[in-house]
């Protein structure tokens, strides 16, 4: 039967708005799993950069076991401004980091989790956003109680190549981090700077870079040097407490 013009416009229509009803229901029902896994997933990484939850990919209750973890190594977290200071109305683990990097330095909020290990060794770990190639690039910097030397870094990308840029979230290149330090010897922040690989000796402050991702590796040290550099009050005052 042939079907006229009008008949086609309403069965079209009439699909338009069921298939969109569907999707928004589907959207509405998985949102809360969505907004777990999301957590979850921030949790691991927090975890991973003080090398805890190694087991994450062999258990069979992956969630489970990554919420123990965290209960279990992560005792505290605040938000401090550019100045150190704390701001305990606002909940550490729900800031955005890549928001955070918009705003200028004194209305940053910046986050701090702090990490105790089995002996009683504390880190501090802080988030770090940046832009690598072609989108963001982000990860977590866990510290040692001096506030100056890394003790572990994870990081992770949206869409660099992968073989080149993409390389920044392998143990290969993160492990090159270990043991680095921010400040210099005579107490200025320098960060740590990504070379070409084979170009610069290791030192305190160097690491070798991707090879044929350049402009990643670049976006890497500009991301540890400005979010970083956001703390560098937050450090000094917790190494001058310390003394």
């Amino acid at each position: 039967m042939k079907q006229g013009n009008t008949y086609i416009f309403l069965y079209s229509s009439a699909m338009v708005v069921i298939v969109a009803a569907v999707l928004s229901v589907v959207a509405t029902v998985l949102r809360p799993y969505q907004e777990l896994n999301i957590e979850i997933a921030k949790k691991l990484d927090i975890l991973r950069s003080v090398e805890k939850a190694e087991q994450a990919q062999e258990v069979r209750d992956r969630n489970s076991y990554v919420e123990e973890e965290y209960d279990r190594y992560i005792v505290d977290s605040y938000v401090i401004s550019h100045l150190g200071e704390r701001r305990d109305d606002i909940d550490a683990f729900g800031v955005n980091m890549r928001e955070e990097m918009r705003k200028p330095l004194e209305e940053r909020n910046l986050p701090v989790f702090v990490a105790q290990d089995d002996d009683g060794s504390e880190y501090y770990i802080f988030p770090v956003h940046g832009r690598g190639l072609w989108g963001p690039v982000y990860g977590y910097v866990a510290l040692m109680g001096d506030m100056n030397t890394i003790f572990g870094v994870i990081f992770d990308h949206d869409s660099e190549t992968p073989g080149l840029g993409a390389e920044i979230n392998t143990p290969r290149f993160e492990s090159q981090f270990k043991g680095k330090k921010l400040f210099d010897e005579t107490g200025e922040f320098v960060s740590i700077r990504i070379n070409k690989p084979g170009a610069v000796p290791p030192g305190d402050h160097n690491v070798d870079g991707i090879s044929g991702g350049t402009i990643t590796s670049q976006g890497v040290e500009e991301m540890l040097y400005d979010v970083l550099g956001s703390y560098r009050t937050y450090f000094r005052n917790q190494k001058n407490s310390e003394i």
